[in-house]
């Protein structure tokens, strides 16, 4: 069984191996991690997009599409956007009155006592669990 991270992306991203031999293997290709992993790299958006469109395919039309489309470059490590980033952005788009971009920006300057801060100044209140 070949792992998501460690083999197929990577094989779909760089070595242009194919590594979906078995049924098994195909069990383990889960198309939308693949989708949402490849849409954090700009030239892989449109890819991405179009499978989308055919989310109907085979896992395994799905890979050889990706492992025959997608150019073989080494390209650089896009962590994903996690739910504390996205509350973060909320918060700052609020206090500064930014767009999403603006705002993204911002967060990069931003240390965490400043985002501290302007969380508590954006905090409308409500029952916290």
């Amino acid at each position: 069984m070949v792992d998501l991270f460690k083999e197929i992306i990577p094989s779909i991203l760089q070595s242009k191996k194919h590594v979906l031999e078995t049924e098994e293997d195909v069990k383990s290709y889960t198309p939308f991690v693949v989708n949402r992993a490849l849409s954090y790299h700009v030239d892989c958006l449109p890819y991405a997009n179009n499978m989308n469109q055919y989310a109907f395919l085979d896992k395994d039309m799905q890979y050889n599409y990706y492992l025959h489309s997608i150019r073989s470059m080494k390209r650089k490590f896009q962590s994903w956007q996690t739910a504390d980033k996205i509350e973060d952005l909320k918060c700052v788009k609020t206090y500064f009155k930014y767009s999403n971009e603006k705002a993204k920006q911002a967060l990069r300057i931003l240390n965490k006592q400043q985002i501290e801060s302007i969380k508590k100044l954006t905090d409308i209140g409500g029952v916290k669990n």
